[in-house]
């Protein structure tokens, strides 16, 4: 997922202004900054000499564990946060607070309504707090601490989390559950569609957006009446740690939601054990089909994306298609799941500056900066075989990149690549033998180019078609006719055009999300909220009266 557009130079400015507020603060307005009156850490302080710890919460409050896993620093290698890790047999505390709560959820339209103008206050004193410059670059810097990424990617994904808080603030939480009637066949008689939660719910997300992803689909279950469990990639858990201590300090229950650290097994474990009524789980794909042959299908899904671009036949604006290419693909060191992996170039857009200005652009990225950094899925060794192996197809070449970072301290259990492009001719890409290897989701700052002639639309489309993800993608052109062709013969949920049009975008102000699978979960949007959190409840009145002399009349 991610985030540039519209908005960044107004991010680019808060940034800005937060760093000249830093460095114009003395030392002990430094160390305030870093720690708001929520936090347990001071984000600066944290080391190996100094390590934060994270704690779970079940049952109202926050407890360690026996056992704790630590995590080391993405730029160094040194073990600098403690998680306390909760094993199989510490489980069930969570099963026992997860079944305390009934089917019918902690709120619904005939229960506990004032729970929901409870959460539009929470929200619009979350969102308060959160814009609070202290507040903002607490969880910016946090981020970049676990998730390395640039100061104005990392802020971003707490403008969007702020955006979202302020959107369902005051009575905006009811309107999600609003109901509709519809006239009966006689007098008395009504039909009425409620938006109803599931009750105990569990969400599972993953380490590239540890703020922006758990807490929009936590702030959405709570909304809708659900009491969830929240685990979070425990290399990032501690985003979500303070953010839930922010979130209780503007009024939401202990109780209202547990916390846990654990082990993918033991996790997988937990679910079995407490049944939640429906889970959330945004991923990679192959956790995903587990879970869902596991959960009988009660799941919903955000997962992996290798999602494309296609540049249409009019050529125009080109240093600003190669800045968007560039930050499609790389921004975030290429860890998003609406990253760019493959562009589809029409023949005019390949006789262009395109490939020269994307290379300059890419080349421009530094350790130093974090607009390019740690890759915390894939090694170098395994982003360079995938590489090796794609310039084993004939007619492939090397566009640029494909070299290790130097002169860095990034721990060999992470990647640290520059940024890469490899071209593969279309019609080898579209072989079987190399489809599945073509299409490959790298999570990292790699992608494949490809173009194709005037001729040859189908072909792009047919490869698209074999795609199994379908999650983001770009349509670039201005083109009405081209336009409608492509996206009349195409699926993926969040799809961009137009000649500004990008892959990667979860703002708060449109859906994320895949399509094509009934699983397929959104993000950002009350329709996302409602499809994810909520399902349809009909309860029909029928209240008489009887028709006058009404009488038994004979079976039927």
């Amino acid at each position: 997922m991610f985030r540039f557009g519209s908005n960044s130079g107004e991010l680019r400015a808060r940034a800005q202004k937060t760093a000249l507020a830093c460095l114009s603060s003395s030392l002990a307005h430094l160390r305030f900054l870093h720690s708001p009156s929520f936090a347990t850490v001071a984000v600066e302080d944290i080391s190996s000499s100094q390590p934060a710890e994270v704690l779970n919460l079940v049952q109202g409050k926050w407890k360690d564990s026996s056992s704790w896993n630590w995590v080391v620093d993405p730029l160094n290698g040194e073990p600098f946060i403690k998680v306390a890790d909760v094993q199989e047999a510490g489980l069930k505390p969570f099963v026992e607070s997860l079944s305390k709560c009934p089917k019918y959820g902690l709120h619904n339209p005939f229960r506990a309504q004032e729970r929901y103008i409870l959460f539009g206050d929470i929200s619009a004193k979350a969102a308060h707090l959160l814009a609070q410059p202290e507040v903002s670059n607490f969880f910016t810097r946090l981020i970049q601490r676990v998730s390395p990424k640039s100061y104005d990617q990392a802020l971003a994904e707490v403008y969007v989390s702020q955006k979202f808080l302020e959107n369902f603030s005051g009575d905006q939480v009811r309107f999600l559950a609003k109901s509709f009637a519809i006239p009966g066949n006689h007098l008395g008689q009504q039909s009425h569609g409620f938006r109803w939660p599931y009750g105990p719910v569990a969400l599972v997300t993953p380490f590239n957006f540890p703020l922006e992803i758990p807490l929009l689909q936590l702030m959405g279950a709570l909304y809708m009446g659900n009491k969830p469990i929240l685990k979070v990639d425990s290399k990032v858990s501690i985003v979500m740690e303070q953010m839930l201590r922010l979130l209780h300090e503007c009024g939401l229950r202990m109780e209202d939601v547990d916390f846990i650290n654990s082990d993918g097994i033991a996790m997988n474990k937990f679910l079995l054990e407490a049944k939640p009524r429906m889970t959330l789980f945004t991923g990679s794909s192959r956790i995903a089909e587990k879970l869902a042959f596991d959960l009988k299908g009660r799941i919903k899904l955000e997962d992996a994306g290798f999602d494309w671009k296609i540049l249409g036949p009019d050529v125009q604006e080109v240093e600003y298609v190669a800045w968007v290419c560039d930050q499609d693909a790389y921004a975030c060191s290429g860890q998003k799941c609406s990253a760019q992996s493959i562009l589809f170039m029409h023949e005019n857009w390949a006789a262009s500056e395109l490939i020269s200005k994307m290379q300059s652009l890419a080349e421009r990225r530094k350790l130093a900066d974090l607009t390019i950094g740690p890759v915390l899925t894939v090694t170098t060794k395994q982003m360079l075989e995938h590489v090796n192996k794609l310039l084993e197809i004939p007619g492939s070449k090397l566009l640029f990149g494909g070299q290790p970072l130097e002169n860095h301290t990034i721990p060999n259990i992470y990647g640290a690549m520059q940024p890469t492009a490899v071209f593969i001719p279309l019609d080898e890409i579209l072989k079987d033998t190399n489809f599945k290897l073509a299409t490959r989701e790298i999570f990292g700052p790699f992608q494949v180019v490809t173009h194709y002639k005037h001729d040859e639309l189908q072909k792009v489309l047919d490869a698209c078609e074999k795609m199994h993800a379908h999650l983001t993608a770009a349509v670039v052109s201005n083109d009405p006719i081209f336009l409608q062709d492509v996206l009349g013969r195409s699926v993926n949920g969040t799809t961009y055009a137009g000649i500004r049009a990008r892959t990667t975008g979860a703002p708060q102000n449109h859906w994320f999300g895949p399509a094509g699978d009934p699983r397929g979960a959104g993000i950002g949007t009350p329709e996302a909220i409602k499809l994810v959190w909520s399902c349809h409840r009909e309860i029909i009145y029928d209240l008489g009266p009887l028709p006058p002399n009404w009488e038994t009349p004979s079976s039927t």
